[in-house]
């Protein structure tokens, strides 16, 4: 069996890959070794089960909370709720295992399982291994002690999450937002409820998209990985700005009024801003990835904050994070994590506090995105070749030293094998597009030939 465990929980198509037996089983096992590990100890284990609103989260959710259960854990049943929302009420409400069912940004057939730890954190990588390894026991017939009677668990509707999660992210704002008027686009996913409810609540007059889930619709041309209805909406709308979410809203992106993307690092940017001047950036350092770009690290550099960069992956940021104790971290796909707040990346929160930048300082998104210029980016992606010599080619390196020399202070390269399929990442930023463009296929070429 090969790993189930991918960076985010196990995903795949639903009802194929995915199945209700895989849900039940990984349930089981999850049970089996928390209980090993002595999370149960000296009381009765409770977990926290939502979904995204996917068809198959529906047989999914039944699978997972079967199979929690039949292990002896009573289970809180939250319902339609984003990522963020499940951790926090993991964390909040005191259970031992969280569990969200979400494929995230992924078209509808996919779906996903992901669990929490006590507290709302991910799951350490040995306690996932360690799931896997009693699922597959499990299921090539290794027996285990079924409780009975009075030992299964409760399943329980527990209707107050949403209110419970709203006012968490109202109560964390550092002022309201009257006076703005938002477009929200809600990938017709977890969040098509709560956001809106919560920007509403916050001051601000709200236009949604996206808003209207049918078990078939998440992400179908909309959210975070499709701009353009939002883009235009903002504009026909007059809105201020507005804010896109994915399927799960564990992320958001951004689109000021004239209808211009803002990403993920200049978001950061922004909101790097706003914790140091209220005395809340830790460290006066914030965490991003080795794929951010230049201009929010030059731009970081001249404000004077530190900016150190991870692996590409939230996790890898959460890790940073957590080790020294720094308050804000993400990537330039959205994720961004306000630790004081939250235990993941949380898109409903990321866009009440830009907007609460924008209400407090009355200048407009894109006035405060200009804290720093994305310089253009491109990337190359180059199949079938030797991923594992990419750092070992002598002909590689003497490329990418010429192209080093060639953009000087104002351009980088980046080469990184993927971790899942037989192909390498070229990544060139630069002053001017054509350039970057330019040197991102030569490099391109010279993959093929030193790799090939």
């Amino acid at each position: 069996m090969g790993r189930l465990f991918g960076t985010d929980g196990v995903r795949g198509v639903a009802n194929a890959d995915l199945t209700a037996e895989l849900a039940l089983g990984l349930s089981v096992a999850a049970a089996h070794v928390l209980a090993e590990a002595g999370t149960f100890e000296g009381h009765r284990p409770t977990a926290v089960v939502g979904r995204d609103p996917r068809a198959s989260g529906e047989f999914l959710e039944a699978a997972v909370v079967a199979g929690l259960a039949s292990a002896g854990v009573d289970v809180l049943r939250v319902g339609v709720l984003p990522t963020p929302a499940v951790a926090y009420l993991t964390g909040v409400l005191g259970a031992d295992i969280g569990v969200m069912l979400s494929a995230s940004h992924n078209a509808m057939p996919d779906n996903g399982i992901k669990f929490f730890a006590r507290g709302g954190h991910k799951l350490a990588d040995e306690l996932e291994d360690r799931i896997e390894t009693v699922y597959d026991q499990h299921r090539t017939g290794a027996p285990w002690a079924r409780p009975t009677g009075s030992g299964v668990g409760r399943v329980t509707d527990y209707t107050e999450g949403f209110e419970r999660y709203v006012a968490h992210l109202i109560g964390v704002l550092p002022n309201r937002l009257d006076g703005l008027k938002v477009v929200l686009d809600e990938a017709h996913g977890a969040a098509a409820y709560v956001s809106p409810e919560a920007f509403a609540r916050a001051g601000a007059e709200v236009v949604t998209i996206g808003a209207d889930p049918d078990g078939l619709n998440i992400n179908d041309g909309c959210g975070s990985t499709h701009l353009g209805l939002l883009q235009a909406a903002v504009v026909e709308n007059g809105a201020d700005f507005g804010i896109a979410h994915d399927g799960d809203a564990d992320r958001c992106l951004a689109v000021d009024a004239q209808g211009n993307e803002i990403d993920g690092d200049q978001i950061l940017a922004v909101l790097a801003l706003a914790m140091r001047d209220a005395g809340q950036l830790r460290g006066n350092t914030v965490v991003g990835t080795v794929m951010s770009n230049l201009g929010f690290k030059m731009a970081m550099e001249r404000e004077g904050i530190e900016l150190v960069q991870t692996a590409v992956g939230d996790r890898y940021v959460l890790e940073a994070m957590k080790a020294e104790g720094y308050a804000l971290g993400g990537e330039q796909s959205g994720h961004v994590i306000v630790l004081d707040h939250a235990t993941t990346g949380d898109g409903t929160l990321t866009g009440l506090m830009l907007a609460a930048r924008v209400a407090a300082t009355g200048r407009t998104l894109a006035e405060l995105a200009g804290v720093m210029q994305r310089l253009p980016q491109v990337l190359v992606n180059v199949p079938d070749v030797d991923k594992s010599r990419v750092s070992t080619s002598a002909e590689l390196a003497a490329a990418v030293a010429e192209a080093e020399r060639e953009l000087g202070a104002t351009g980088r390269v980046l080469l990184r094998k993927s971790g899942t399929e037989p192909l390498v990442r070229v990544m060139v930023e630069a002053a001017d597009f054509g350039q970057a463009q330019a040197i991102a296929g030569r490099l391109a070429d010279v993959v093929k030939s030193a790799l090939g």
